[in-house]
């Protein structure tokens, strides 16, 4: 079944390897050195690198329309196939990853309700806290009208964590009809 897996930094070799994935997200700060994993191929690794804000802020790098666009484009080309895994990280697996995994999901099954989407992902992740930010952007890309918004206002704020819990997003398989 396609996937997305949702990580810190820290647990992206060890998901890589776990789950046998195809495809790396990395929205992380810029100077964040991020070492892909050898049986991932350079076209395969999307590397953003985006501060964890919400409003621009000195020295900080603002998520913009080009970044969340390069986003859904790098997920719809594995979306294409979804063949194996996409790993989604950033630094703690909290905030960025968690939108970008949410965003994925609704642009990849726009039959689902986003407020599916978004409760699926409180109960897997307790620390999950999407990205209000990127979500806003990806909404008015995707021309969500406010739906995808809501329902990451409707779960609210994660539970305080260094570390987010991971977790895994199945999505249905592509129709071939």
């Amino acid at each position: 079944m396609p996937s997305i897996h949702v990580c810190s930094l820290a647990l992206l070799p060890e998901t890589v390897r776990r789950t046998g994935a195809s495809h790396i997200a990395s929205l992380i700060n810029s100077a964040t050195p991020v070492e892909r994993p050898a049986d991932i191929s350079p076209e395969r690794h999307l590397f953003l690198g985006v501060s964890d804000i919400t409003a621009a802020l000195d020295g900080h790098v603002l998520a913009g329309e080009s970044h969340v666009a390069e986003l859904l484009a790098f997920i719809e080309g594995w979306g294409r196939k979804r063949e194996k895994p996409i790993v989604i990280h950033c630094w703690a697996g909290v905030s960025r990853s968690t939108a970008a995994a949410f965003i994925g999901a609704c642009m990849l099954a726009p039959e689902t309700p986003e407020e599916m989407w978004a409760r699926l992902i409180r109960e897997l992740s307790p620390t999950a806290t999407p990205n209000p930010h990127l979500v806003e952007l990806a909404d008015r890309l995707l021309g969500r009208r406010g739906r995808m918004v809501k329902a990451i206002a409707a779960i609210g704020r994660g539970a305080e964590a260094f570390t987010g819990v991971p977790f895994r997003l199945d999505l249905p398989p592509i129709s071939r009809g």
